[in-house]
């Protein structure tokens, strides 16, 4: 198996009434988050928000339905996944961005990622991750949402 690239994308999606999709990881059962995914070999990070939204939910957005907030957080990689990269990497950087739908949709679960999905309200969303920095930027959604 090839080592994944140590560069991810993190993609909130939520509602224009402050729900949030969250996603219950299948290799770690009881840990919910949003879309994330490492970025491809040449992909640009925008490439891969839009390739991981629709592998992981079956959304299929434009790439200019998603904001991207130009902010990368970076991270230790939790030693359950670190065997994913190579052998001296430690790190990953991941960029934000977030997608904002008219309403609730149903999703179509990738079965090999993810086993259940919900939407949450906006001031649950965060409590209910287990990544402190998917935490953060759900709290920090309202700093990035243009409603209309």
């Amino acid at each position: 198996m090839p080592y994944k690239r140590p560069e991810s994308v993190l993609v909130i999606i939520h509602t224009l009434q402050d729900d949030v999709l969250l996603l219950e990881r299948a290799d770690h059962p009881g840990w919910w988050q949003s879309v994330t995914g490492s970025l491809e070999a040449d992909e640009t990070p925008l490439s891969a928000a839009r390739r991981e939204t629709g592998e992981e939910t079956g959304i299929d957005a434009a790439p200019d339905q998603f904001c991207d907030w130009h902010e990368h957080n970076i991270w230790d990689i939790y030693p359950c996944f670190r065997h994913r990269y190579p052998p001296d990497i430690t790190q990953n950087t991941e960029h934000i961005f977030s997608l904002l739908i008219p309403q609730q949709v149903s999703i179509t679960l990738a079965p090999n990622e993810h086993l259940r999905y919900r939407w949450v309200t906006l001031a649950h969303a965060a409590q209910d991750c287990f990544s402190p920095t998917n935490q953060a930027a759900i709290q920090r959604l309202a700093e990035h949402t243009y409603h209309d």
